[in-house]
């Protein structure tokens, strides 16, 4: 709930200065294709995008709601699950609203500060995804190698303490994207071929010179996603070695079980987001129409699956979410 307020909040304000600092020059409004080259099916596109949207509404705010009212889920574990499930909301709706609105009503125009302002929540809160996945991959190592010491080591302020590093290092990195752009010259036509605001689609419309953008957004992406993923494989490395001294195959599967739900969660979120940036990088035979509905996948898959995979693979939160629903139906 308090990400999701923040999220409205941080919005005004970044629309308030984008627009104080960007008085110099005329705001060029901009316009989304889509999915380029498929026109003509893009409200039979927008269908399973408008379903796994619904289901990223329903699934995170039902993880958020059962955390938050059941005392006994007061715990590391539990709690990055529900800082994960109010930064995919935000993500998830950075994105789908518009671009929905532009597939199925043909509502190609957004304006300059609103692309800007969308296209900085979408790239801050993928790194913030990025840094919370990091997070419970540090939470399954104190729990697996530090069982005794778990709750205080990970108690309720580092784990905010945590959830603040993420959030301001989300902000401090992709602050600069709207900022840089701000003086960039837009004089050729402002058409852009995705059904959202994307940073490197924005900066090749520019007719100035943009070296700058595309270094640091290139010098973000590694250094996030490298230094995460690193993190995440050491962690996970000694999660190995800690398992593996483990005398008896139970106790193994046990211990290597409790991280299932996470390693589908890193793989759903990283191998989409992979194959997206290797084609916007490198492939120049790929069609453009696959890159966009990649690039749009990413964003919206992981937040329809995260609920749904621990959902599933969680006992805690299956037990209390068929309680809910069981509860509903006999009342």
């Amino acid at each position: 709930v308090t990400w999701v307020s923040f999220h409205s909040s941080f919005s005004v304000l970044l629309i308030m200065a984008l627009s104080n600092s960007s008085w110099r020059q005329p705001q060029p409004s901009f316009f989304l294709v889509g999915i380029p080259g498929l026109e003509e099916s893009q409200h039979w596109i927008a269908l399973p995008l408008g379903v796994l949207y619904l289901l990223a509404l329903v699934g995170n705010v039902t993880i958020i709601f059962i955390i938050w009212t059941d005392s006994s889920l007061h715990q590391p574990m539990y709690l990055f699950l529900a800082i994960l499930a109010a930064i995919d909301l935000v993500l998830a709706s950075s994105t789908a609203p518009k671009a929905l609105t532009v597939l199925l009503a043909y509502a190609h125009e957004i304006g300059y500060i609103v692309c800007l302002t969308q296209m900085f929540f979408i790239h801050a809160f993928s790194s913030m995804e990025s840094g919370i996945l990091v997070a419970m991959a540090l939470d399954r190592y104190v729990a697996i190698c530090h069982p005794l010491h778990h709750s205080t080591i990970l108690h309720p302020g580092i784990i905010g303490r945590i959830g603040m590093v993420v959030l301001l290092r989300g902000l401090v990195l992709l602050i600069p994207f709207p900022i840089l752009l701000q003086n960039l010259v837009f004089c050729r036509a402002t058409v852009i071929s995705h059904a959202y605001c994307e940073h490197m689609a924005v900066v090749k419309l520019a007719c100035s010179e943009t070296i700058v953008n595309r270094a640091y957004g290139l010098s973000v992406a590694l250094l996030v996603v490298g230094l995460d993923v690193l993190a995440i494989g050491i962690s996970y490395a000694l999660i190995l070695q800690a398992v593996l001294k483990v005398p008896g195959g139970e106790a193994r599967l046990k211990a290597f079980s409790t991280c299932g739900s996470h390693v589908c969660v890193i793989l759903i979120f990283y191998i989409p987001g992979m194959f997206s940036f290797l084609t916007h990088q490198f492939g120049n035979h790929v069609p453009h129409h696959v890159h966009v509905l990649l690039a749009t996948l990413y964003l919206l898959v992981p937040p329809a699956l995260n609920p749904l995979v621990y959902g599933v693979k969680t006992r805690q939160i299956y037990q209390r979410v068929l309680r809910v629903f069981y509860t509903k139906a006999s009342s």
